[in-house]
């Protein structure tokens, strides 16, 4: 197995605070070096001490509900051998015991996955009591113990790893699976508090292939009850004329893995896995049809938004996506008034950069279709153009020409409606869209 480079604090210099601590690298810095990966945090577990100990030597107790402990000089986190005892709903009810007792074994056992039940002395060996070294061979995400099902964020932590090492060739476990789906139909998914799901999400949407995070959850059923409206989207059909894939599901996953490559603002992606909400509530009798679905989009991504309060940037972004992206498609049809009404809704002249990660989302959106991969966005360059020509006009000139002060902001939208005009002139017209 390939290792990882190891980094200038491992093992810890020697320091008076830390001599004589039985100290290991512990989780994923252990398990990113074994996969030859960049490792950017070091995590650290002490064995044999007590609070009152790392106090004595200068460490500072961080938080009140672990014992975890910053080192007075190079103020990386050392924290102290624990087991934790499950003793109400949700991933609040832990009792945590931390003593000088607890031994490295049973501090790596209350780990969610065996890959990230690994430790290094160090003198470089690694201690793997729970298979994690098998598991990364076999590129399995596997759950260490029962004791996975008393912590329903597990569940969103390892769609997350899911996505994370999609490309490495990851997947879930059947056993763990299994055992998360369990987990979904008792119930344990419904304690989940709101930011903490919100934060989980919003890290998956960070890595290379964030659609397998939400396939994941998915398939043990947990997507279905914390966010519906996403999960109803699979089996709901397109017209295969544009949408070749046809399920909306799979159309919006396409969307969200382009939105992942096309940028890296986890807000650009968040608008891509929104946009098209709405189709869930198409009315059967119109469908493969989707009329009005962007304004149904929208009320629903409020509701999301308010659900697990959602930033503002992000809800911004996605709501200006949701609601415009039709017409992105179909700039080169629509009338130089249309084109002026959606820069004006999206707020261009005041809001230039969100705009730009509007496009950037509705070109994901056009190029999230099968066989639409690698086409250029036209319909992008074309409202980019639109953009810097109404954005190009001198209102100072054109306020000092207009003899009344009322007359101004027509004048204004009168020359931006030119600008657009005079631009479609040059340009002409662009293949059709869908």
């Amino acid at each position: 197995m390939q290792r990882g480079t190891h980094t200038e604090r491992w093992p810890p210099p020697p320091t008076e605070a830390a001599d004589g601590l039985e100290v290991y690298l512990v989780g994923g810095a252990v398990r990113d070096r074994l996969l030859g990966l960049p490792v950017d945090e070091l995590d650290y577990v002490v064995i044999g001490a007590t609070a009152d100990d790392m106090r004595r030597r200068g460490f500072r107790q961080v938080g009140k509900d672990f014992p975890v402990f910053l080192h007075p000089h190079s103020k990386d986190e050392y924290a102290l051998a624990r087991t934790e005892r499950k003793t109400a709903p949700g991933y609040h009810g832990f009792a945590v015991h931390a003593d000088p007792s607890v031994t490295l074994e049973q501090d790596l056992e209350r780990r969610d996955l065996t890959i990230n039940a690994l430790a290094e002395d160090p003198q470089g060996r690694i201690i793997d009591p729970y298979g994690g070294c098998a598991d990364l061979e076999r590129r399995l995400l596997r759950h260490v113990s029962p004791a996975f099902a008393e912590d329903p964020v597990r569940i969103l932590r390892t769609a997350r790893f899911a996505a994370r090492y999609a490309e490495l060739g990851f997947r879930v476990a059947p056993e763990t699976q299994a055992l998360m789906r369990s987990m979904v139909a008792a119930g344990e998914v419904d304690a989940l508090v709101p930011e903490r799901v919100w934060q989980e999400l919003v890290r998956a949407l960070g890595e290379a292939r964030p659609s397998v995070f939400f396939g994941v959850l998915r398939d043990c059923g947990a997507l279905a009850r914390l966010l519906p409206e996403l999960d109803r989207l699979w089996g709901v059909p397109q017209p295969a004329r544009w949408h070749p894939e046809i399920d909306t599901g799979v159309h919006v996953m396409l969307v969200l893995d382009m939105a992942a490559r096309l940028s890296p603002l986890p807000e650009v992606r968040f608008a891509a896995l929104c946009h098209d909400l709405g189709k869930g509530t198409t009315p059967l009798e119109i469908l493969p049809r989707h009329h009005g679905h962007e304004e149904r989009s929208v009320d629903l991504l409020e509701g999301v938004c308010a659900r697990f309060r959602v930033p503002r940037r992000f809800c911004e972004l996605a709501r200006i996506t949701a609601r415009y992206h039709g017409k992105a498609h179909k700039v080169a049809e629509l009338r130089a008034s249309t084109v002026l009404n959606l820069f004006e809704g999206a707020d261009l002249f005041r809001r230039p950069e969100r705009f730009e990660q509007m496009l950037l989302a509705c070109e994901a959106d056009y190029r999230g279709r099968q066989g639409f991969e690698d086409r250029a966005y036209l319909q992008g360059g074309l409202m980019r153009e639109y953009a810097d020509a109404v954005r190009a006009i001198d209102i100072g000139a054109i306020a000092r020409a207009c003899v009344q002060p009322g007359d101004i902001q027509s004048a204004v939208h009168d020359a931006r409606l030119q600008a657009i005009r005079t631009v479609r002139r040059r340009v002409g017209p662009l293949p059709e869209a869908g």
